[in-house]
């Protein structure tokens, strides 16, 4: 069974203009459907509630591990199905955005990863619903950069 997810997409704008959709936490908010409490800080902890339909007020709780400007944004998330569990001890995968220019624009690839830490109970449905979930949000931040 794979242990990542990944996703690249080719975005017709600059790369300063990727990285800032994907650094700042209101634009990040905008395409990626979650309305964050505050900004990416590195080693802190990001919390907010996801606003895309279907699964509107779920929490959102991350810890921002890198942020080298403007090719590599990173992040860690749990993965609890308990809504209440302590997230500093839940398993958790890893989100990396990397982004090169081209002579079009900028691409980006999207690799989530360390499915292998969850539960084998739910390591299957959590790589299926996010290996869906990242095609329809590489989607959406080209559709955010290029409008």
């Amino acid at each position: 069974m794979n242990n990542s997810i990944e996703k690249s997409v080719e975005l017709a704008v600059p790369i300063e203009t990727v990285w800032r959709a994907l650094s700042d936490h209101e634009a990040f908010g905008e395409w990626f459907r979650v309305k964050l409490d505050g900004p990416f800080v590195v080693g802190e902890v990001t919390t907010g509630k996801i606003t895309y339909p279907g699964h509107e007020g779920v929490k959102w709780t991350s810890v921002t591990e890198r942020m080298d400007a403007p090719h590599l944004f990173a992040f860690r998330w749990p993965h609890s199905e308990d809504p209440d569990a302590d997230d500093s001890s839940s398993p958790s995968t890893r989100v990396e955005f990397r982004l090169k220019p081209t002579t079009k624009g900028t691409h980006l690839t999207i690799r989530e990863s360390g499915f292998d830490s969850l539960p084998g109970d739910r390591r299957e449905e959590a790589l299926s619903s996010n290996e869906k979930g990242w095609e329809i949000q590489a989607q959406n931040i080209k559709a955010f950069v290029e409008a």
